[in-house]
């Protein structure tokens, strides 16, 4: 039996299948951050606004994504553009809005966090130079924001890419799903085809995430050295 469970997994074109499958949602988490790292930085310096309209705005799109749950927002976007506004989303799509929708408020506040751990004095000493507010932002405390974000943006692409099993439920064919097929197709002849289908799942992933989430650990220990 253990035999056929390992076998299943290199029969015909299973194993490249879930490779495949591994990439789409790679591609999902990928393209979604690197959108959101863009609005991420747009975003985190509207936050710094002292204006209070700008400040609730922006407090309740940052709360709208941390209560509501991504399967949500993904079947609100799937679904609901589809009925409501007429348009014909692929999956794949609707999952690179929503999580650069989720991803762009949580670089936003960490983006917003980084600015406001920079000394006041970084500032002033820009002024001081005869530096315009855009050159003091561009030459002196946007450097010094993303070298502090580095870990951090390690992280949410972990988490990300994590949650990209989610997309299963609105018909991407992404890992876990090519998973299924691969167990479903079998279930009568391997009974437990699940536990070897969904072991080297569990491998792929962390195989994948594990190295962001140690060079996430050890930037973070180097920077506060």
């Amino acid at each position: 039996m253990q035999n056929l469970g390992i076998r299943i997994l290199f029969e015909g074109t299973n194993f490249l299948r879930l490779l495949g499958g591994l990439w789409a949602s790679l591609r999902i988490a990928v393209i979604a951050m690197v959108l959101s790292v863009g609005l991420g930085i747009l975003l985190g310096m509207v936050m710094t606004s002292k204006k209070k309209p700008v400040q609730i705005f922006c407090r309740l799109y940052l709360e709208t994504v941390r209560i509501m749950p991504q399967l949500v927002l993904l079947f609100l976007v799937y679904f609901g553009a589809a009925k409501h506004w007429n348009i014909n989303l692929s999956g794949g799509t609707a999952a690179i809005i929503v999580f650069t929708f989720w991803g762009a408020a949580e670089m936003g506040d960490l983006v917003r966090s980084a600015l406001e751990s920079i000394p006041v004095h970084q500032y002033q000493s820009g002024f001081g130079l005869g530096m315009t507010k855009l050159q003091v932002y561009r030459y002196i405390i946007i450097p010094q924001t993303v070298r502090r974000l580095i870990p951090s943006v390690m992280n949410l692409l972990t988490r990300m890419i994590k949650t990209t099993s989610l997309v299963v439920l609105i018909g991407v064919i992404e890992v876990v799903k090519v998973g299924k097929q691969i167990i479903d197709a079998s279930r009568y002849t391997i009974p437990d085809a699940s536990l070897w289908v969904y072991g080297v799942i569990f491998v792929m992933y962390f195989a994948v995430c594990y190295p962001f989430s140690r060079a996430a650990a050890l930037l973070d220990k180097k920077l506060k050295d």
